[in-house]
């Protein structure tokens, strides 16, 4: 899910001096052995010539001048798409002996009894003595790192990755709907979330993936990000991947291109029994396009933008320190994708601008429902973070007490309004780092664009999409249609046909 160092108080690529060993098995005390798959596989770096030479000729062979440690679990492309029911079960073995031989205060504490609403892990970076020999191959179905029952909810802190992501509806503590537009959201919201079943199959694939991926690059770690893990995720989210081969900056137009056109060649071969259609997008950011037959996800796999996974946590924290974000979220985005303007390749908003849009307006209400994450916790979220260390950040923090106490009806009303009648578009720029709306750059980025969301970590813009007055026109044009049939009628049906957006999920 989220791929941590072998030992946590080391960078996540060693020196070049440490890398001769086969692979350290030094493993803090506290770390979750569901968390610690195929990443851990730490061997000499290998380079893009043997990495052809592995896809030129035997693509399943490796060059005998470097060591490669064997791995043990099922291979995932013997598992056939009839068989997806049984796959996450294939995977659990029996309790290793070093888990025996740990005692028990110094295992994880990380399944809550039913009364618990809050998280107690101890996530402290480790001294270097500290050691646990444990190596499972990966999350289980059973594994409680994401079917913990007694998860935390949703007005307790940020619930750490070895808390299940999605509490069930009865363990879900949002206000309760005192109006009937208020009730649809949460029952469209309850219906269409992401599932802990749904990212137990996108898991599976990344750590399968990541396994045979190390094959070519053996320091590479494979993330999953995006929706899937930042807590804005429904049933149909597509998942995405992000390859890190390197702690330095990867160019995009040349050496992320080698790459992934690698990756493809592995996915189209050797990989092709269960991975379809995969196609390299030659975008600012290129990414390989891929289905994954076992899960039956469709995935987009980048190289290095590690963007990708500060941005997840910083809005995984939004997620669920107020217990009003997810849901009008979810229904904003449902909302954007049946009026056909949640779409960049097509000229209209990402997924990713919508919520920051929802952010940014929760923040600037005359009483604000959220605050900015980056001024009051600037050590969690610095850029400069490692990566292995910038899951661990939300964990600390609490819940967030609004005096705000709108209704989700009423606050769906206002975001349209807000957007249709109150933002400067011609002239203000979307920032939820400022939490308020900021004068536009005069760089060539900001110049001639209709939207101007700005990315939190690097300053962006996440809208740039959007360079068409007819598309603009059309964006503009639902939100304001939006706000008055919600203002007129009070009812959701009259924007999103709810049934259908139930059975599409």
């Amino acid at each position: 899910m989220f791929p941590n160092s072998s030992n946590l108080g080391r960078p996540p690529f060693l020196p070049k001096y440490q890398q001769q060993s086969t692979f350290f098995t030094k493993l803090p005390v506290n770390m979750p052995p569901t968390l610690l798959s195929h990443q851990q596989i730490i061997v000499p770096p290998l380079h893009f010539r043997s990495a052809v030479a592995l896809l030129s000729g035997n693509i399943g062979a490796t060059p005998a001048a470097s060591p490669v440690v064997t791995v043990q679990p099922v291979t995932y492309g013997s598992v056939s798409p009839a068989s997806r029911s049984d796959v996450l079960g294939s995977f659990q073995g029996r309790k290793r002996p070093s888990q025996q031989s740990v005692p028990d205060d110094a295992k994880r504490q990380r399944i809550h009894s039913l009364d618990s609403d809050t998280a107690v892990v101890n996530q402290t970076v480790p001294f270097l003595k500290e050691q646990r020999h444990s190596f499972p191959a990966s999350i289980s179905a059973q594994s409680p790192a994401l079917h913990a029952r007694g998860s935390p909810a949703l007005t307790g802190c940020v619930p750490p990755l070895q808390d299940t992501l999605f509490p069930d509806p009865t363990e879900t503590r949002l206000l309760a709907a005192q109006d009937e537009l208020s009730q649809q959201v949460l029952e469209l919201f309850q219906a269409c979330r992401q599932q802990a079943s749904d990212l137990d199959r996108k898991e599976l694939c990344r750590t399968e993936l990541q396994r045979e991926i190390q094959l070519i690059f053996p320091q590479s770690r494979l993330f999953l990000v995006g929706s899937s893990l930042n807590g804005f995720g429904t049933r149909t989210s597509d998942g995405d991947l992000c390859l890190v081969v390197k702690e330095e900056p990867v160019n995009q137009k040349t050496e992320a291109r080698r790459i992934l056109s690698l990756v493809q060649k592995l996915f189209s071969t050797k990989l092709s029994s269960y991975i379809e259609r995969p196609q390299l997008i030659r975008a600012k950011v290129p990414i390989v396009k891929f289905r994954d037959k076992v899960s039956n996800v469709d995935f987009d796999l980048n190289v290095n933008n590690v963007i990708g996974i500060r941005n997840t946590f910083l809005l995984r924290t939004y997620a669920f320190i107020e217990n009003r974000v997810r849901p009008l979220v979810l229904v904003i985005k449902k909302w954007a994708s049946f009026h056909e303007i949640n779409d960049a390749s097509r000229g209209t908003l990402n997924s990713y601008s919508l919520v920051l849009m929802v952010l940014h307006y929760l923040q600037t209400l005359p009483e604000p429902i959220l605050p900015s994450l980056q001024k009051n916790y600037p050590e969690c979220f610095d850029p400069t973070m490692q990566l292995h260390l910038v899951h661990q950040a939300p964990c600390t923090i609490p819940p967030y007490i609004s005096k705000n106490g709108s209704s989700l009806g009423d606050l769906l009303i206002g975001f349209f309004k807000y957007y249709a009648t109150e933002f400067d578009w011609s002239h203000q720029m979307i920032s939820v780092r400022e939490a308020k709306a900021i004068a536009r750059p005069d760089g060539i980025e900001w110049r001639n664009k209709f939207i101007c969301v700005e990315e939190p970590f690097d300053g962006t813009n996440t809208a740039r999409a959007v360079h068409e007055k007819q598309k603009f026109d059309m964006i503009k044009g639902e939100f304001a249609q939006a706000w008055r049939l919600l203002r007129d009628k009070k009812d959701l049906n009259c924007i999103l046909p709810l049934k259908a957006a139930k059975q599409k999920r």
